[in-house]
């Protein structure tokens, strides 16, 4: 194993770990209080990995203040988390001890290391480990009945990452005081960050989403054992091949989980323009397509303009289906199929939903097939339904 391979682990779990807070910081809101609080949380942790990167790439102490500033406020912002989550307030000596330690440490990490380490680092150790200790304190002796089903399940969430965060918080500190070979406190923020994207995952309950983890984790420690075997590396070369490997996993996960939320994000364009669409004129409902973000052209065909296209046909056309999709199968009839085939490429589009009957009034729309999924289908559905149901109410 090369000397550099425990501080090139070290930097790619920073870059793990940073990446894995990027993507959970880009789908969270600033709506409510809580959402700012663990935005807060969220931007205390990427600053500690972006010192620990810079402290790596630099060779050198200098930024070694940046991680001690961060490292000191960490516990601070778990306690604002776990206030808001419960809904309720900390007791005033919990509260004191955590702003008190993020101010004491906040001036100590100006302190050359020279000066107060190791005294500082094995306070802040004691620290961390108590004000975490005590959230998981407040989480255990909670009050269930006062909050929601979604309200405890997030709080379980927390509780998982309480329970991941003492012994790799205790790992890191063996790295520097012990000389344990990798800080492996990236792997609890990457899995804090993964839990946090589920929870809006309906599907998944909290033993569906422990067995998830426990199985990247046999499988790191499958690809780690093997890394070890066919390299002939000691202890120090299995660690470093699981947790690259778990990192790596869970960076993946969580890539997979914040595209899931953009996407559900998307759809909520759609439901609140069902929701807050003018219902008194369907041509401006149906502009409204064009700011759907899968959507990227949509052209409203009046009957004027279908006069050459055989209205009667078309009429025949959508009695069966009000969506016609060029993904579809064409119809039997050849002419009916080249007669299908010839309105795609003359509208160039992938869908085209008749709004009105009599006059005969349809709306061309470009989804890309690689952003097309069943859900987003059937939402192209309703809003045909809803745009023919306005048309109707208008006449």
């Amino acid at each position: 194993m090369i000397p550099s391979a425990y501080v090139l682990t070290d930097l790619y779990l920073s870059a793990a770990a940073l990446m894995g807070l990027a993507l959970l910081h880009m789908t969270l809101g600033r709506d409510d209080p809580l959402s700012r609080r663990f935005v807060f949380g969220v931007r205390v942790t990427m600053l500690l990995f972006l010192g620990r990167a810079l402290v790596v790439l630099t060779g050198g102490a200098a930024f070694q203040f940046v991680v001690m500033l961060a490292a000191g406020l960490i516990p601070l912002a778990v306690l604002l988390l776990t206030e808001g989550l419960l809904r309720q307030h900390a007791p005033a000596w919990v509260k004191a001890l955590g702003a008190g330690g993020a101010a004491l440490f906040g001036l100590l990490a100006f302190l050359p290391p020279d000066w107060v380490d190791p005294l500082r680092l094995w306070g802040l150790f004691l620290f961390q480990i108590s004000v975490f200790a005590i959230c998981g304190w407040l989480v255990v002796t909670r009050d269930k009945a006062a909050l929601s089903g979604a309200e405890n399940v997030a709080v379980g969430r927390l509780a998982l990452s309480l329970i991941l965060f003492i012994p790799m918080i205790g790992a890191d500190f063996g790295t520097i005081l012990i000389g344990l070979p990798v800080q492996v406190s990236a792997i609890g923020v990457l899995t804090l960050c993964w839990l946090a994207l589920t929870l809006g995952n309906d599907t998944e309950g909290q033993r569906a989403t422990v067995m998830t983890y426990l199985s990247a984790l046999g499988v790191a420690l499958v690809a780690g054992g093997l890394f070890g075997v066919i390299l002939g590396v000691g202890r120090d070369g299995w660690v470093l091949g699981i947790v690259i490997a778990l990192a790596a996993i869970l960076l993946v996960m969580i890539a997979i989980d914040a595209r899931r939320q953009r996407a559900a994000k998307q759809s909520l364009t759609i439901l609140r323009h069902l929701a807050t669409g003018p219902l008194d004129d369907p041509l401006a409902f149906l502009r409204g397509l064009q700011d759907f973000p899968r959507v990227e052209g949509a052209a409203i065909v009046e009957a004027r303009a279908l006069d050459d296209l055989q209205p009667d046909l078309l009429n025949f056309l959508f009695e069966s289906q009000p969506v016609l999709r060029k993904t579809d199968m064409l119809p039997n009839d050849p002419s009916q199929a080249e007669y299908v085939t010839h309105l795609f490429e003359k509208f160039e589009c992938s869908h085209i939903l008749r709004v009105s009957k009599a006059p005969l009034r349809l709306v061309a729309i470009a989804i890309p097939q690689l952003t097309s999924t069943p859900q987003s289908e059937l939402e192209v559905d309703v809003v045909q339904r809803m745009a023919s149901l306005i048309e109707e109410r208008g006449r």
